[in-house]
């Protein structure tokens, strides 16, 4: 079943207009300070209207001046409208997580006795009873039984999942239902400090800090507004120069006039939109429920250079199972599809249940009563790696002690027995050579024995999803290398790793194996990703750049990460590492836009101030060539090209909030593409644009 992703619409009724309201609240100076260029655009609007009220006072009242004023704070709000309606998408998001927080009684231990108590007292390390039919009232994790629990209310997914002690879905979230048994949970986090009270504080963006990128991007602006700002300064003191030597007539290049210059110089649009690129970059992973703990997660994720991913429910579907018996030479199949499902009666792993099903579905072999069997059954573990069974002898049968595992387990098994001929060494040489067949076509083989006699071999598979190939085609081809990690054996892992089409793996890894190849890849200036659920996979996931641990895992690992995903997914790395994608190349087309867009309205502005200059006999100065759009007056090319810089705004914040549509690309290519599509499209949209908009004014006489 697909998981049910809360969006949004783009333009919701109740959003928009809770942001135009916000708009006008976030003109606080100390609020506005925060953005620099936006802040300088502001200061502008501020003393264009003190310009214009102090001339009105006088008498004399500017039509040009206070449509200036008006389009200046129109350029203001409009920054913050995308904003606004940027972190309303992303409250409207959460809305759903903040449902999922309770305020239900628990059943808190104190002294051995169960005691009820708000959800809202439980603090971190209490211990909470939950039966069929609770609440679960706080993040914690399993210490004690296992239950199904129903977590539709975070992940949207109606199926049930088993949550239990000592294992790596141990994890549990406050607000999903305990559906079946009885668990003890330990609390692992005091109200407001869970994952999901942080995520509504970032996607909110209450507690949302600029990340690198945007922090250096911010630099950078301010860095190409201080340039233009001392330019525009001094272009007032050239101006009077020219007035008072050679009797220039400059009277047209005016406060509000050298103020409108500015502000179409400076990158005011992506200024504006900087904000709203990174919460929404933020809200699309929401979307899929994963929670960044922050925004340079996010961007980290596009710069991903190397992803690791375990093979098991990543790369595979996750369960192997059992496809095929293989018996030796003196054995029928039938009898060992009998001995192998005996000796899996006591195995409840995926894989033992597997050989119980296959049994019966091939041979009709039922399953049996225990207590006739007269059996000990021995029960699979992972120190052993073997089930089995031992039946007593009657009088109508002999003993039979049968045993299933691993060629390792098996071997082990075999070599201490002391009565080991030399049939049974040949026999066991030509198993391991079926084992080593099965392993290079990608599965696992497991051995049956019956009373240190070889019976045969079980084949199991782990099938690769569908469409994986393409999906790490599609990384590839972004430079991203995939290097999947299994236990599995190499024979195994060569044969997954080949159909899979990963670049690399680790077979037999081991957690130190994870970390120090993460290091490594580190070492040589590469970003890395990671996801895991164990408390073994805690230091990789910390170490990692992008560490995405499931929330169904232990607490050290949910800890160590620095993303969550709510649906404990683990293919959900791919759509991360794609959304970072997203949000960078989103930023880096919107910067070149609006810088390119900056060198069009030069051409409208700066012919329209300097129309005079060096002008004789009534003739337009030299510079008037550069006029090539051919407005109407000095007047209404200023005012177009104000316009023209506010809207703009508006008609982008669809595109900040959606993103680009992405495509899996180099770089270099994203780099030619930004400067074809958006730096062409900025240098030749404002010419048609502020060409209309004078056409506009002229028609409506508002110059």
């Amino acid at each position: 079943m697909e998981t049910k992703k809360h969006t949004a619409p783009l333009f919701d009724k109740s959003i928009i207009s809770k942001a135009i309201l916000d708009s006008f609240v976030k003109l606080n100076p100390f609020y506005l300070i925060k953005n620099p260029v936006i802040f300088i655009v502001g200061i502008g609007a501020f003393l264009t209207t003190l310009i214009f009220l102090a001339d009105l006072f006088t008498g004399a009242f500017s039509l040009f001046n206070f449509q200036i004023a008006i389009w200046l704070w129109f350029t203001v709000l409009f920054a913050n409208f995308a904003e606004a309606i940027a972190e309303g998408r992303g409250k409207a998001q959460s809305e759903n997580l903040r449902k999922s927080r309770t305020n239900t009684l628990a059943k808190k231990m104190v002294d051995s006795k169960e005691i009820q108590v708000s959800a809202l007292d439980l603090r971190k390390n209490d211990l909470v009873v939950c039966e069929a039919g609770d609440i679960i009232p706080a993040d914690g994790e399993v210490i004690d039984g296992i239950a199904s629990v129903d977590e539709s209310a975070i992940t949207g997914e109606s199926a049930p999942v088993i949550r239990e002690s000592g294992g790596d879905r141990s994890a549990v979230t406050g607000g999903t239902k305990v559906l079946s048994d009885r668990i003890v949970i330990r609390v692992t986090s005091n109200p407001g400090e869970t994952y999901i009270d942080k995520m509504i504080a970032l996607v909110e963006n209450a507690k949302r800090k600029k990340t690198p990128n945007e922090i250096a991007l911010s630099i950078l602006l301010s860095g190409l507004t201080i340039v233009f700002l001392v330019v525009v300064v001094s272009l007032k003191f050239f101006m009077n120069y020219y007035n008072i030597t050679l009797s220039q007539d400059v009277s047209s290049v005016s406060i509000p006039v050298l103020v409108s210059l500015l502000v179409c110089l400076i990158p005011t649009t992506i200024g504006g939109l900087l904000s709203a690129i990174g919460i929404s970059g933020m809200d699309r992973l929401l979307q899929h429920n994963v929670i960044a703990m922050s925004g340079r997660a996010v961007e980290a994720a596009g710069d991903i250079d190397v992803l690791l991913l375990d093979k098991t429910g990543t790369i595979t579907l996750g369960n192997r199972m059992a496809t095929e018996f293989i018996p030796a030479l003196d054995v029928t199949e039938n009898y060992l599809a009998d001995a192998a499902q005996l000796a899996s009666l006591a195995d409840e792993t995926p894989e033992g249940r597997s050989i119980v099903v296959l049994a019966k579905e091939r041979f009709e072999i039922r399953g049996r009563n225990i207590h006739e069997l007269n059996a000990q059954f021995v029960p699979f573990s992972a120190q052993t790696q073997m089930s089995g069974v031992n039946i007593l002898a009657t009088d109508n049968s002999p003993e039979r002690i049968i045993r299933k595992g691993s060629l390792e387990a098996i071997r082990k098994y075999l070599s201490k027995e002391t009565n080991i001929n030399l049939n049974a060494q040949s026999e066991f040489l030509f198993t391991q050579m079926i084992g080593v067949d099965i392993a290079l076509s990608g599965g696992t083989p497991l051995i049956v024995v019956e009373n240190k006699k070889i019976l045969g071999v079980i084949q199991l598979k782990d099938v690769v999803k569908g469409g994986i190939q393409e999906r790490f085609a599609q990384l590839r081809k972004m430079g991203i290398r995939t290097v999947m990690i299994t236990g599995d054996n190499k024979l195994t892992a060569t044969a997954i790793a080949a159909e899979a089409g990963v670049d690399d793996f680790i077979s037999e890894a081991k957690p130190e194996d994870k970390l120090k190849r993460i290091r490594d890849e580190q070492s040589q200036g590469k970003m890395v990703g990671m996801i895991g659920d164990g408390t073994n996979d805690a230091p990789a996931l910390a170490q990692a750049d992008v560490g995405i641990a499931m929330n169904s895992g232990t607490q050290a690992a949910r800890e160590a990460g620095n993303m969550i995903d709510l649906d404990s997914n683990p293919t959900k790395l791919i759509e991360v590492v794609e959304i970072g994608k997203q949000l960078l190349m989103t930023r880096g087309a919107l910067t070149t836009f609006s810088i390119a867009n900056d060198v069009s309205k030069y051409f409208a502005i700066i012919p329209a101030i300097a129309l005079s200059l060096f002008s004789t006999n009534g003739i337009n100065g030299p510079l008037s060539i550069l006029n090539v759009m051919h407005l109407a007056t000095p007047q209404s090319a200023i005012l177009s090209a104000i316009i023209f810089n506010a809207i703009i705004i508006i008609f982008l914040i669809p595109l900040a909030l959606k993103g680009i549509k992405y495509r899996p690309e180099s770089a270099a290519n994203l780099l030619k593409r930004n400067i074809l599509v958006y730096g062409a499209g900025g240098l030749l949209v404002p010419f048609i644009c502020i060409k209309l908009i004078d056409l506009i004014l002229v028609s409506l006489k508002l110059v």
